[in-house]
């Protein structure tokens, strides 16, 4: 008798969302985003880089030290990948440019406001 007391003041919905036992945190996507503070172009200090490690020689010009959102790169990826004529990637945070466009990107870079030097040799 008191068990379908207890049932009757729980409504299904509340039973549906209840979570007995989890093991590894909670499936909150926003809870695990990582935070970006989005600094604006004049305070970020970019790193442009040729490198081929891991490209099996290929050359790619790497920029490096963003702070800015996902979005923010995405865009800037397009725009210097059609003004370099070339291909290009976004990965952990840094642009990747296919082929050695350093001095090109850092011209461009400045261009758009941001503080970008050309790093390694």
């Amino acid at each position: 008798m008191a068990s379908t007391n207890r049932n009757s003041s729980n409504s299904k919905s509340s039973n549906q969302a209840r979570v007995i036992y989890q093991e590894f945190g909670n499936n909150n996507p926003a809870a695990t985003e990582r935070a970006v503070s989005e600094l604006p172009a004049s305070q970020q200090n970019l790193k442009v880089q040729a490198s081929r490690k891991g490209r099996k020689g290929k050359t790619v010009t790497v920029i490096s030290g963003f702070q800015t959102k996902p979005e923010t790169l995405a865009a800037l990826l397009k725009q210097l990948k059609t003004q370099c004529g070339t291909g290009g990637t976004v990965r952990d945070n840094e642009i990747e440019i296919q082929g050695d466009h350093k001095q090109k990107l850092v011209q461009i870079l400045t261009q758009l406001g941001y503080k970008a030097k050309i790093s390694g040799g």
